[in-house]
């Protein structure tokens, strides 16, 4: 069956992948190669050496690449390799829009990396696509997007900015690491590059890091592969396994994280000692209507405040939980808790954090699939702390 015809569920287990011709092994093995043997120079079965080409690999990004209804997978070693080799299409001189509210590590990428070799940044709210226009000049080339952003949760219209990219010639890239391509695929709403940290939800299990990129355009998968071989950040075939073995998963595990989402967020919002809850689910929530358009549901991860916005009382609560670890990263099937603005944001200045609500008392849970009472019962010890 071609994987455009398959339900998602039966893509997760079956796209991409097939049992091993030489044994008949139904899991892709693991290539633990770096080289191989060609009969006569040029003249091999398609893999040369294991940084270009690696057959564990190819297998990941095939499903990838189905899982996201897209032509091209490409698999780095981080999600920052992914962004690296995205920027890296670009020339010094050229500007790209961003939005405000994004992953630390991609600002510092964006600020501290690139900005020297002469690339410009805008930082703006997406809230409004047509808004965009005052920041677009003959250097802008692309619009970078995060859907729901980290940690503030706000939802961007992914056909609005579709549009507002192809008026105006522009590469439309969404990093889709909290929605997973379970809730949301980009390409199917006009845009051009879907990257992932692969480390969260895909690998699901808190054992990899490894980043990814999807693109349909056959000439700029071209350029991607060129990137992602000439300057090196690519997964080894170990990790490419375990995430082959995650992703048969992703679907059940996904429709767990929604629903502990729901029930955790729908607590914490009826809590006396919680300020505000940034969740899409809500009905309240800014773009919650967009969000049910472009989302299948909405997720598992919520930020929440506590009143008095003391960063004592957030430092207490964190260290009192049992069951959300505290610890960076996302999107395992165990829950954690982090603290963005000391931890996975810490990069971004102060004042740039609290423009978008980033304040000191702001946790970010990422809901995993463990029972939702112990769940809510960790947060009710935690939150009696204070």
């Amino acid at each position: 069956m071609n994987s455009k015809q398959m339900k998602f569920g039966t893509k997760a287990i079956h796209a991409g992948v097939s049992p091993d011709p030489s044994t008949g092994a139904i899991m892709t093995p693991i290539f633990q190669t770096s080289t191989y043997v060609q009969k006569s120079p040029g003249d091999h079965l398609g893999y040369e050496y294991s940084r270009t080409h690696n057959p564990t690999r190819t297998a990941l990004q095939n499903s990838l690449a189905a899982l996201e209804n897209g032509k091209h997978g490409l698999c780095f070693s981080s999600g920052l390799g992914a962004i690296d080799s995205v920027v890296k299409l670009f020339n010094p001189g050229d500007e790209i829009i961003s939005t405000s509210d994004l992953y630390g590590g991609t600002y510092r990428l964006f600020t501290k990396v690139f900005e020297r070799y002469g690339i410009k940044f805008h930082f703006v709210s997406m809230a409004d696509p047509e808004g965009l226009s005052a920041y677009v000049n003959e250097n802008t080339r692309m619009v970078w997007v995060e859907t729901p952003t980290n940690p503030m949760m706000n939802i961007i219209d992914l056909k609005a900015m579709a549009a507002f990219s192809k008026k105006h010639g522009l590469l439309l890239a969404v990093d889709n690491t909290f929605a997973s391509p379970y809730l949301q695929n980009p390409l199917d709403m006009g845009a051009d590059i879907v990257m992932h940290s692969v480390t969260k939800y895909l690998g699901g299990h808190s054992d990899v890091v490894m980043g990814a990129l999807v693109v349909n355009d056959d000439e700029l998968a071209s350029r991607l592969a060129f990137l992602q071989n000439a300057c090196g950040a690519t997964p080894g075939p170990q990790d490419c396994f375990l995430v082959l073995r995650g992703i048969k998963t992703l679907h059940l595990r996904m429709e767990r994280h929604c629903q502990n989402g729901k029930t955790i967020a729908a607590y914490l919002k009826n809590h006396p000692k919680v300020e505000k809850v940034y969740w899409p689910g809500f009905e309240d929530h800014p773009n919650h209507e967009i969000a049910k358009k472009q989302m299948r549901d909405f997720g598992g991860m919520i930020s929440f405040t506590l009143v008095g916005n003391s960063l004592e009382d957030a430092k207490r609560v964190m260290e009192s939980f049992q069951l959300f670890a505290l610890a960076e990263s996302l999107g395992g099937v165990e829950s954690l808790c982090g603290h963005p603005a000391s931890m996975t944001h810490a990069s971004i200045p102060k004042a740039e954090r609290e423009k978008v609500g980033l304040v000191d008392s702001l946790i970010r849970l990422s809901v995993g699939v463990e029972d939702a009472e112990d769940l809510k019962n960790d947060l009710a010890n935690a939150l009696s702390s204070i």
